[in-house]
């Protein structure tokens, strides 16, 4: 018999921000015994020459004190950096484009994190994310959350059955403007203030000089497609596939892109179009594949998509060898790109994802 909500622990990964705030708000509504918890996984200061999480964490207290729960802080600076930040340096430094929030979802908040709040008497880890925990045919599905427009299951994909039984979405079922229009209704601080961006726990930063601080620039050509010198990059740690801003190069006729890298070479090429064939691709190739329940049966026909603000897009999972998998879309897709994440779908419910490895 599964015990009453009143007897129940659920802790609360507090961020700082409206949506774990809100979170922990409708939990103990709801007559759970909530526990607030904030991650220490940062300590270098920001441009202003202050500590983000130092300010977030007032922040937490607030929260804390107006909704009368205990609340504790974690130091897992060192396991970030082990677990997360140290492995995605070593893809910025072959010229690859990782994904540090889904790599943080999987080492930090659903591991490191989950097992503290259960260590501590919890029953429960409970997050601010935009997704939903759905129970079907008797078993934990991992689903969007109602606002498409923060759905935030793009980056949990790594997330098992197993480890869904011990966790909560509070937010999932509501849209962004409700969890702030819940805040304000009970003064919480946080109910006006602007969404997290950036890399995870590191915040926003002016991206391409923060890398210069852990990978040394390694300057090279811009070819075009005809292999013809365009200018030159600063190091192709600094691109990625489809990008536009930051190239500085100027001239007649269509902006630039980046289309593909040369990392042998150390050569980035671009050329004019944002819709240039160049950047297309209709089959990829990806590894290190994690399934959210069974692993699905091949061929596969779902939907999946390559970058999270992006809608969701037909495809066939056509082989699956080990980790690996194959998959074909049903139009070509634009810049696909090496190391991010793909993240399958049937309807609502997030099947898994791989990490780009080719694109065919």
């Amino acid at each position: 018999m599964s015990k009453a909500k009143k007897d129940t622990t659920v802790v609360v990964a507090l961020s700082g921000g409206v949506d774990s705030a809100v979170a922990a708000l409708l939990l103990k509504q709801q007559g759970y015994r909530v526990i607030g918890m904030f991650m220490k996984n940062w300590n270098e200061e920001d441009e202003s020459g202050c500590c983000t999480w130092e300010k977030d964490y007032q922040d937490v207290i607030h929260v804390c004190d107006i909704l009368d729960i205990p609340y504790y802080t974690v130091d897992f600076s060192k396991e970030y950096w082990d677990r997360v930040f140290s492995r995605v340096l070593e893809d910025f430094r072959a010229g690859h484009t990782p994904n540090p929030d889904v790599l943080c979802n999987k080492e930090i908040k659903f591991k490191a994190l989950l097992d503290k709040a259960l260590e501590i008497g919890g029953d429960y880890l409970a997050t601010g994310h935009y997704c939903r925990n759905l129970l079907v045919d008797g078993k934990h599905c991992l689903a969007k959350g109602v606002d498409d427009n923060k759905d935030q299951s793009y980056f949990l994909y790594t997330i098992k059955e197993e480890i869904l039984q011990n966790v909560l979405f509070p937010i999932g079922a509501m849209i962004k403007e409700q969890a702030r229009a819940l805040a304000t209704e009970y003064n919480l601080a946080v109910a006006t203030k602007k969404d997290s961006t950036g890399i995870c726990f590191i915040g926003e930063r002016n991206f391409k000089e923060f890398l210069t601080n852990y990978i040394e620039p390694t300057p090279g050509d811009f070819e075009n497609l005809q292999g013809e010198v365009i200018g030159k990059h600063d190091g192709t740690a600094f691109y990625t596939i489809g990008q536009r801003r930051g190239l500085k190069i100027g001239g007649q006729g269509e902006a630039w892109f980046v289309m593909d890298k040369d990392l042998e070479r150390n050569v980035v090429v671009v050329d004019q179009g944002h819709n240039h064939p160049a950047l297309y691709r209709q089959r990829l190739v990806a590894v290190e594949a994690s399934w959210v329940g069974e692993e699905p049966q091949i061929p596969c026909k779902c939907s999946a998509k390559i970058r999270y603000r992006q809608s969701d897009e037909a495809c066939t999972i056509e082989k699956i060898e080990g980790d690996k998998v194959h998959v074909t879309f049903d139009v070509p897709q634009r810049a696909v790109t090496k190391r991010q994440s793909i993240v399958f779908y049937d309807g609502d419910i997030c099947l898994g994802g791989a990490i780009i490895q080719q694109a065919l």
